[in-house]
Parts: C-alpha cells; sequence; structure tokens
C-alpha cells in the first residue's frame, strides 16, 4: 500500500513525531483502520527514545469528525443488533485514548476545520492544543440521538462542569476562541500559522530534559484525581525520584554555575 494511500501517517524529524490521520474524504473520521493504526501508532512511539514530542493532525481542511457512523450503522445487521460490535469499538476508542495519555512524550493536537464528537474528544485527550481561528469543537452526538458519553470524559477533563453540560445537552459548534477561553485549547493562531506554531512549541519540548518531561506528564495524571494531601505526598516523592536522575543532577550543576544546559541524555 502507498505510504499516501495509509489511514495514518508517521514521520520523525529533530525529535519530534508527526502524526497525520490521512482519510481527508471522510473528515479523517475514525474508522476501524484509523482506530487501528493509531493504536499502532502510539504504541510504537512509546518505545522510539528519539521521539521528544507528538504532533497529531489531520489531512485536509478538518482535523477530525468522530466515529465513523456509516460503518457503524451497517453493524445494525448482526445477530445483537451490533451491540457487541458497539461494545468493542469503544472499548478500542477508550485504550487508544488512553494510550495518548500514557506515552512518555506530550502529544500536541494542531486543530484545523471541525473536531466533533470523538474527535473533540481527541483534542481533549492530547497534554497541549494549537487551533486554527476558524476550527470548531462539539459534542454533537445529542443532535441525532446519542449522547457524546466517552468524549464527556475527555471534555470534562478539560474544561469545567457547566462549560462541558453545555457542549454535550446543546450539541453546538463553539468557535476557537471560546475553546481557548474555556481551557479546550491552549492558544488560537490563524490557520497559516498553524503548522509554524504548533512545531515551535514541540521543538520546546525537546529541547528540555527527557527524564523530567516523562516524569512530570505522568505525575500529572496520576494525581490530578488524588485528594490534596494524598496528591503532596505522591508529587513530593515523585519529585525526590526525579533528583536521581543524571540528567537533573547535571542541569541543575549547570544553572548553579551559570553554565549552558548540557547535552540531555535522558537518564
Amino acid at each position: 500500500m502507498n505510504d499516501l494511500n495509509m489511514p495514518v501517517l508517521s514521520e520523525v524529524n529533530d525529535g519530534i513525531a508527526t502524526v497525520t490521520l490521512n482519510r481527508p474524504r471522510s473528515m479523517n473520521a475514525l474508522s476501524e483502520e484509523v482506530l487501528e493504526a493509531l493504536q499502532q501508532t502510539w504504541d510504537d512511539i512509546a518505545d522510539n527514545r528519539a521521539v521528544k514530542a507528538v504532533i497529531l493532525r489531520g489531512a485536509g481542511d478538518h482535523f477530525c469528525a468522530g466515529h465513523n457512523l456509516k460503518e457503524m450503522t451497517l453493524r445494525r445487521e448482526d445477530a445483537d443488533g451490533g451491540h457487541g460490535y458497539f461494545n468493542d469499538l469503544f472499548a478500542q476508542c477508550s485504550r487508544m485514548m488512553m494510550s495518548i495519555v500514557n506515552l512518555p512524550q506530550p502529544v500536541i493536537a494542531e486543530v484545523q476545520g471541525i473536531a466533533t464528537a470523538a474527535g473533540c474528544q481527541l483534542v481533549a485527550t492530547c497534554d497541549l492544543a494549537i487551533a486554527a481561528e476558524d476550527a470548531r469543537f462539539a459534542t454533537s452526538g445529542v443532535n441525532i440521538g446519542l449522547f457524546c458519553s466517552t468524549p464527556m470524559v475527555a471534555l470534562s477533563r478539560n474544561v469545567t462542569r457547566k462549560q462541558a453540560m453545555e457542549m454535550l445537552l446543546l450539541g453546538d459548534f463553539v468557535p476557537a476562541s471560546h475553546a481557548a477561553e474555556t481551557g479546550l485549547v491552549n492558544r488560537v493562531v490563524p490557520r497559516g500559522q498553524l503548522p509554524e506554531a504548533t512545531r515551535i512549541m514541540a521543538a520546546q519540548i525537546v529541547g528540555k530534559s527527557p527524564v523530567a518531561i516523562k516524569t512530570g506528564k505522568r505525575a500529572f495524571y496520576q494525581q490530578a484525581d488524588m485528594p490534596l494531601a494524598e496528591a503532596y505526598a505522591f508529587a513530593g516523592a515523585t519529585m525526590a525520584e526525579n533528583m536521581m536522575a543524571r540528567d537533573t543532577e547535571a542541569g541543575i550543576s549547570a544553572f548553579i554555575a551559570k553554565e549552558p544546559m548540557p547535552d540531555w541524555t535522558g537518564e
């Protein structure tokens, strides 16, 4: 299969993996083949020490339109009306989303056009997000009788409860400016500047110690739902362990000596 026909493309340059959803004719919907390809991509990146940061983008004019409803509807003909298939599909999608959270490398969503339903979930799941000024976001399943329950999980961990409920209950598109105000995305830039802005952010991450980034990302998600005292105890133990890394010792020594930061070894 020609690379251009692959459901997901991935390339690594200067420590940055650029992952592209490559089904523009379907607005990069999360079909079975796209979900499988994304899962394999995350599994490969997790073990690739050459990758320090990841950019997730969509080919064509849009980021991602969510699940492929045409593909799903075909399974209504199954003996159980598709119930078993739907359970497996949503579990597969949830595993893929969790793989982004569990990656040692930060993932930045580069969002243009629309990000709807599971596409909006994908943005919310990424560690960071930069959107073009014309990007729009929605959890619009409620408009067709399907509440966006799995997108709700990631969305409600990014924005306030009332903001999340408004998106989930009304199903309306919200502009990029509103997504930035509510915390769904970090920054909004003109569309022509989107790739450059995302790459600059990724390059900043590449310049940091991989040990610090990996430790920090893992600790961020682990402490988020802990009670306050438990979170502080966990974070303190994490920092103590981080202090034992060679990168940390070298970085602190350089800072004290007012010398340039060392070449990070990842150890």
